[in-house]
């Protein structure tokens, strides 16, 4: 039963202390998601403390530091699951110094949770972190105004505060805009609804969590499968192992091989557990095709009539992650699916300001700062733009004297196709 459940994958953002980890915290404890030795040690620092409740934000605020100044300062990633579905949430941080881990922490999200705080409405940090999730092109956005026990549960204040973050939202590209009133210290709708907001005729949040449709984001109609290793156990054998980026592959369908372009088909698809007639997205497995191929790692297989851009020049979008400035001009390492390949950033076009959406002239990028970029690569590499294909259309930037990350991007624009003006 387990393993037949969905996966939903959901990033928590919001202002410092509009209680994201006590939400997560209140939703675990509430919904049996937590072990017993969990619960003895906040009760214990509680008792330490000489607190009557138990503060159920240290269940997610794992590190000392981050208990210490009872903020969180990295994302800190919980699993858990119901009878329904399995979860992954990533809790990111609310401080405008660590956008950058906002950025990895929603990469791979389906659902954006924005908390907002009913005292305090939208503020700028609330604008910030729903820019960046639809930058992402996460499909899906809840906005959860909590702590409305101290407004005294008022529907006006909830209108109110939705009502204005609506008005904001209309200038950004969302697919799925949910809200709700919550009150994760007191518990009222997380998993059951109390009787302090009865106005409220939507879901809890855990009911909207298990309830939630993603299958149909998923790319079922592009295959892209990046080539992790050459597999040669013997002689009678030559397959191909990577994970399944998009779309669905049969036995005998057709196959081109990029860059070289070459034609063959599907002999079989082997995976640890023996052989399928079919595979799709993410299942990683082993391909072997019916032609002897020159194929290495960073080649990727597709379907002969649909193939994805090819170019060694694409127009992206950067959140930079490190203290060292991304310079125009300079000279970066591009990862992107298998492949690793030198490249300059060819032109800055203009830098973000997150908050207001306004462009800046610019020649660097620092810490945190996002930007639209020109990017030149050594050779040409296999990609469709992001907001078709979240795998294909996704990078990170490597410093190449330190090897470190520096930054992360997503694909817009081939070569030949960049816009003159938006």
């Amino acid at each position: 039963m387990e393993d037949r459940k969905d996966l939903l994958r959901l990033v928590t953002a919001g202002s410092i202390d509009d209680g994201k980890s006590t939400l997560i915290g209140r939703m675990l404890y509430e919904a049996k998601g937590i072990y017993k030795d969990q619960i003895a040690s906040i009760e214990k620092i509680a008792k330490n403390q000489g607190d009557d409740e138990i503060d159920l934000s240290l269940l997610v605020d794992g590190l000392k530091s981050e208990r210490e100044q009872g903020i969180t300062i990295d994302v800190a990633y919980r699993y858990f699951s119901t009878m329904k579905r399995k979860f992954i949430i990533a809790d990111s941080p609310g401080h405008v110094q660590y956008t950058r881990n906002m950025v990895t922490a929603a990469s791979t999200a389906d659902l954006a949770v924005i908390l907002i705080d009913a005292r305090n409405g939208v503020l700028e940090q609330t604008k910030r972190h729903s820019f960046i999730t639809t930058l992402l092109d996460i499909p899906h956005i809840l906005v959860v105004v909590n702590k409305m026990d101290l407004v005294d549960y008022s529907r006006e204040v909830f209108e109110n505060i939705k009502e204005d973050y609506l008005e904001f939202a209309s200038r950004l590209e969302v697919h799925d805009i949910q809200a709700m009133p919550i009150s994760a210290l007191k518990g009222d709708m997380v998993v059951e609804k109390g009787d302090n907001m009865k106005w409220f005729d939507g879901r809890t949040f855990l009911q909207y969590l298990e309830n939630i449709n993603i299958i149909s984001d998923r790319n079922l109609i592009d295959f892209r499968f990046s080539v992790q290793t050459v597999i040669r156990p013997n002689l009678d054998f030559r397959g191909y192992a990577g994970r399944i980026e998009s779309g669905v592959i049969k036995v005998g369908n057709d196959m081109a091989v990029l860059p070289s372009g070459k034609k063959s088909h599907v002999k079989s698809i082997v995976t640890y557990d023996g052989k399928l007639e079919e595979a799709f997205t993410p299942q990683s497995v082993i391909l072997a095709l019916e032609d002897e191929i020159d194929i290495s790692k960073g080649d990727m297989l597709v379907r002969q009539r649909n193939v994805p851009e090819m170019s060694s020049v694409f127009e992206a979008e950067i959140c930079w992650m490190t203290e060292e400035p991304m310079l125009e001009g300079g000279r970066y390492l591009i990862k992107h699916t298998s492949n690793i390949v030198p490249a300059i950033l060819k032109e800055l076009r203009y830098k973000i300001d997150i908050n207001t959406l306004h462009r800046e002239d610019s020649r660097e990028l620092g810490l945190n700062d996002m930007g639209r970029v020109i990017i030149k690569t050594q050779k040409p590499i296999m990609f469709d733009p992001y907001t078709r294909n979240h795998a294909t259309g996704s990078f990170i930037v490597i410093d190449e004297l330190t090897n470190t990350t520096a930054g992360a991007g997503i694909i817009w624009y081939p070569s030949g196709e960049l816009p003159e003006e938006e």
